[in-house]
């Protein structure tokens, strides 16, 4: 069923602060929307000066709600009058935790309970974007070898990750799968979902995470000189994802789940993008065999034997053709990686060199 969003009703944003969701808002407010958007704290302005900085300098109209993820009827307030709203808020977290249930999957579906059922209760409610990953279409490389070309596409869903294995991508199947479940429930809105793979592209604020950034300073700091492993990633600019969220929430016919993907590269490809603008960095140069990787990959840092065995070298690729469909432009994914790289430099994130 086709879903016309007014343009004068106000659009929730949750989790406005994130990497993603800071780039959707600043184009709704560029395009003279009104925003609602919520974060933990809207006094903190560390986490919200560039959503402020944003709303000052574009025609739309900024109005900052708190609210949590894990408090039920916190998203009440800031969803009234919304007829389209984006659920962006999640926990990212890869490593350092003891309990990936409390660190990651119960955030991640009670957040997403929580949200879908103050939509429930807000009768302007007529369509959820969910911000949702290929961490929940599949789990390692390794699923995708029995596919022609091995091309993942949104009819699959991961069913390989669990709790002690690859538990963010778990919590990721774990919440899109509750909000099916949700939408199917009742008549009143539609979902649609976003699934990137992996995000890079420059932040508009200074302390947002992503998994790139991390790969980015270990290509600056000489950590991969001496090579790296062969795992292929699909890559997209968060520029384009942000426009994803927002083309599926004006684009009627908009339904079900939709990779964003510009290409699949290789770590070993992502050094050689950054290599003609950053030659003085010491970015890899060759690719490590499976076998030393799996003997030195668990000391060097958060990577598992398991995760290793399922991953590297097996390469992987994705079908966007639905992303496409929205009418998504992708960026060439040198341009996206060169303009992140620079930004961690001009952030003071990698050493400047000359």
């Amino acid at each position: 069923m086709a879903v016309n969003i007014s343009a004068q009703s106000p659009i929730l944003v949750t989790g406005a602060s994130g990497y993603i969701a800071g780039w959707i808002v600043h184009y709704l407010l560029q395009s003279g929307r009104t925003v609602h958007a919520t974060v933990r704290d809207p006094n903190k302005l560390s986490s919200v000066q560039h959503l402020l900085d944003s709303a000052e300098n574009n025609p739309g109209t900024l109005k900052l709600f708190k609210a949590d993820l894990l408090e039920e009827g916190s998203f009440d307030e800031a969803m009234q009058g919304c007829e389209l709203v984006m659920h962006t808020a999640s926990p990212f977290v890869l490593d350092g935790f003891t309990d990936a249930e409390v660190a990651l999957v119960k955030p991640a579906v009670e957040g997403t309970k929580n949200v879908l059922a103050s939509a429930n209760r807000s009768p302007s409610v007529r369509r959820v974007v969910l911000t949702s990953s290929v961490a929940a279409i599949y789990g390692d490389n390794i699923d995708a070898q029995t596919l022609p070309n091995f091309c993942i596409d949104e009819s699959l869903w991961n069913t390989t990750s669990s709790l002690t294995h690859n538990p963010y991508q778990y919590s990721k199947m774990a919440a899109e799968k509750v909000a099916w479940e949700m939408q199917k429930a009742q008549q009143q809105w539609d979902l649609v979902t976003i699934n990137p793979s992996l995000v890079l592209g420059p932040a508009l604020a200074k302390n947002s995470q992503s998994a790139s950034i991390g790969t980015l300073k270990q290509m600056a700091d000489g950590s991969l000189a001496f090579g790296v492993p062969h795992l292929v990633f699909g890559v997209v600019d968060v520029r384009d994802v942000a426009q994803a969220h927002i083309l599926a929430g004006d684009t009627p016919s908009a339904h079900g789940r939709h990779i964003l993907c510009a290409q699949s590269l290789s770590l070993l490809q992502i050094g050689q993008c950054l290599r003609g603008d950053f030659g003085q960095y010491p970015l890899p140069k060759f690719e490590i065999p499976k076998a030393v990787v799996w003997l030195f990959g668990p000391i060097l840092g958060p990577v598992t034997r398991p995760f290793i065995s399922r991953n590297v070298g097996y390469d992987i690729s994705f079908n966007n053709q639905r992303s496409l469909s929205l009418g998504l432009k992708y960026r060439a994914p040198k341009t996206t990686i060169v303009e992140h790289f620079q930004q961690l430099i001009d952030d003071g994130l990698i050493r400047k060199r000359a």
